[in-house]
């Protein structure tokens, strides 16, 4: 399903990303509608009822673009089972056609940004801070592990149509104040609950001075404000700091997802 508008394409980022993506549903606030998932994103504390549920649903090889599974959540090792559980993962993970991040490989969502993430594509994840995708441009949402499973398997992920909150940032960060200061202000103004049913939308001439990771900084925390998601209008200095989506078949640090069939 490709976008529905062939030509010039008009409205906010997250509505061209909606459009994009949309199998069904009216792009009207309140309203079901079902997007196609491209990346999904799971982590060591959901990931095991996701593949557990993978196995339920007799799936051969997931049907997404990537999909990958990242162990940082429980990684300390005092007894058998967060052992047992990473063990668990990897062999699902290969099984399943599933990238997989090994213990002490970084936090998923960073390492997510760094070595997957594509501008414009959607991603479904079991983690509230899956959120942290949109500082790419992605239209990325924290789900249950369910959802997650299902979009693994190739079907729809079925959400309410957001509202969608334009925040313009001008001028440049001054000595001593950091990104994180930015979302703490919007907690600040709209608490946390201030952003449920919401997408948060940043852009203006204040986008250009803030790194790749200053925008995952916002983004990441606007799960602490409800909000479905966030995303940044993409300038060539964001764009030219992503790492490409093939760079993870060289790290060393990542075990590759197993030829899909093609049958």
């Amino acid at each position: 399903m490709g976008t529905k508008n062939p030509g010039r394409a008009t409205g906010t980022v997250t509505q061209q990303l909606i459009e994009a993506h949309l199998l069904s549903g009216r792009m009207e606030p309140g309203e079901e509608i079902a997007l196609r998932v491209d990346q999904t994103l799971t982590q060591d504390a959901t990931g095991t009822l996701v593949m557990q549920e993978l196995e339920a649903l007799g799936l051969d090889r997931v049907r997404t673009e990537v999909s990958v599974q990242y162990v940082d959540h429980n990684i300390l090792q005092t007894d058998e089972r967060n052992a047992e559980d990473h063990t668990f993962l990897r062999s699902a993970a290969r099984r399943f056609g599933v990238w997989y991040s090994k213990p002490g490989n970084g936090v998923s969502h960073p390492t997510h940004m760094q070595h997957f993430g594509i501008p414009g594509k959607t991603l479904a994840g079991s983690d509230s801070h899956t959120c942290a995708g949109g500082s790419l441009g992605m239209l990325a949402l924290g789900t249950g592990g369910l959802e997650v499973a299902l979009a693994m398997a190739g079907r729809p992920l079925h959400v309410t149509m957001p509202h969608i909150w334009g925040i313009r940032l001008v001028g440049e960060l001054p000595p001593w104040v950091s990104a994180k200061d930015v979302i703490l202000e919007m907690l600040r103004r709209h608490g946390v609950r201030g952003g449920v049913h919401r997408v948060l939308e940043y852009h203006g001439p204040g986008l250009a001075s803030l790194t790749a990771m200053d925008r995952h900084v916002i983004a990441n925390m606007g799960a602490e404000l409800g909000a479905t998601a966030r995303s940044s209008r993409r300038t060539t200095r964001c764009t030219a700091s992503c790492t490409p989506s093939d760079a993870a078949t060289t790290s060393p640090n990542f075990s590759p997802a197993p030829e899909r069939s093609t049958t």
